[in-house]
C-alpha cells in the first residue's frame, strides 16, 4: 500500500535533511564572520585613533623607533599595530633634591634645592630617545648634585651667608646650562638656607657677637668723644670769655687811672653812684665815711632852740 504523506518526486529524503542541515550551518558562518569583521574594524578604528592630553605631546614609535614627529594636544591617525604613542608632559613641573658640597675653606654645606621646569614641546621625541619618559631622575638630580658642588666651591663659608643671592645667581645658572642642552627649560631655582657644621655655627655665633660688641664700644667712643669736645669747646669759650673780660676789665683800669689824673675826686664821684643807701651799723675809730655828711652851724642850732621856745 502506497504512504499517502509521502511526497511526490521526493526519492531522497536523507539527502533533503543534509541540504537543509548545510544551508543553516553556512548562515551562522557568515554571521559569525560578519561579527568578526565588525570587531576586527572597530578594534583597527580604535587603534589607528590616538587622543593626545591636555599638557601633552605625543612620541611616536614606528615598530619601536622614535619618529622625527611631535603629536600636539588633541586626536590623532596612525597606523593601526604599527605605530604607537608616548605621551610626555610638557606642563610645569616641580623636582626637589638635597645636595652637599665643600666650599671653598673646606667647611660642610648642606642645602636643599627645588626647581619648577619643563620639557621643550618640539623636542619631546629627543628627550625621550636620549633620556627616556623617567629624565627627571635620570637627568636632572645629578645635575643639581653636581652644580651645588661646582658653585659652592667657589665661595667661602661666609659668603655663602652674606652673599646668599650671589651664590644662588651662580648655581642657577649652572643648573639651567646643564639642562638646557638636555631640552629641559628651567624656570625657577628655589635654594633653603645653608645648613653649616654645629662647630662652624657656634664660630660665626661668636663672630657676629664679637663684631655687636666692637661696634657698641665704637658707638661708646664716639659719644664719649662728642662729650669731650663739647668740653673742649665750653673750656675755649669759657677762656675766650676770660680774656674779653680780662681785657675789658684792663681797660675799665686805665680809663680809671686818667680819670683819677684829671679829676681827683673821681673816686668819690664812683663811689656815691655805687652807693645801695645804707649806712654801716658802726665804724671803727680814725674811720671817716667816703663822703661827709653835711652839719649845721651851732648859731643855727641855738636860734632853731629858742624859736622852738618862744612857740610853746
Amino acid at each position: 500500500m502506497r504512504n499517502p504523506f509521502k511526497r511526490s518526486g521526493s526519492s531522497n529524503p536523507d539527502k533533503e535533511s543534509y541540504q537543509y542541515s548545510g544551508s543553516r550551518s553556512s548562515n551562522k558562518l557568515i554571521i559569525v564572520a560578519a561579527i568578526i569583521t565588525f570587531i576586527v574594524i572597530i578594534v583597527i578604528m580604535f587603534e589607528s585613533v590616538v587622543v593626545v592630553e591636555a599638557g601633552h605631546r605625543g612620541v611616536v614609535l614606528y615598530v619601536g623607533a622614535v619618529e622625527n614627529r611631535v603629536l600636539g594636544e588633541g586626536v590623532h591617525y596612525i597606523i593601526p599595530f604599527v605605530e604607537q604613542v608616548i605621551q610626555m608632559e610638557v606642563r610645569t613641573l616641580k623636582f626637589e633634591a638635597n645636595a652637599s658640597a665643600a666650599s671653598n675653606d673646606l667647611q660642610e654645606v648642606q642645602t636643599t634645592i627645588a626647581l619648577n621646569y619643563h620639557i621643550s614641546p618640539s623636542q619631546a621625541n629627543i628627550v625621550y630617545q636620549k633620556l627616556g619618559a623617567d629624565y627627571a631622575d635620570r637627568i636632572i638630580a645629578p645635575t643639581i648634585q653636581e652644580s651645588v658642588k661646582a658653585s659652592v666651591a667657589k665661595f667661602n663659608a661666609e659668603d655663602l651667608i652674606t652673599k646668599r643671592a650671589t651664590a644662588k645667581a651662580v648655581i642657577d645658572q649652572s643648573i639651567a646650562n646643564t639642562l638646557s642642552a638636555r631640552n629641559i627649560v628651567v624656570e625657577t631655582v628655589f635654594i633653603t638656607d645653608f645648613k653649616f657644621s654645629q662647630a662652624f655655627a657656634s664660630q660665626v655665633e661668636s663672630k657676629v657677637v664679637a663684631f655687636q660688641k666692637y661696634l657698641t664700644e665704637q658707638n661708646n667712643l664716639k659719644a664719649i668723644q662728642v662729650v669731650a669736645n663739647q668740653t673742649v669747646v665750653q673750656a675755649q669759650a669759657s677762656a675766650r670769655a676770660n680774656v674779653a673780660k680780662a681785657n675789658g676789665e684792663s681797660q675799665a683800669i686805665k680809663i680809671i687811672t686818667v680819670q683819677l689824673k684829671q679829676s681827683p675826686t673821681y673816686l668819690q664821684w664812683l663811689s656815691i653812684n655805687r652807693w645801695n643807701g645804707q649806712l654801716p651799723y658802726a665804724l671803727g675809730s680814725g674811720a671817716v665815711p667816703f663822703f661827709q655828711l653835711p652839719v649845721r652851724p651851732p648859731t643855727q642850732i641855738q636860734n632853731q632852740t629858742q624859736n622852738q621856745t618862744q612857740l610853746r
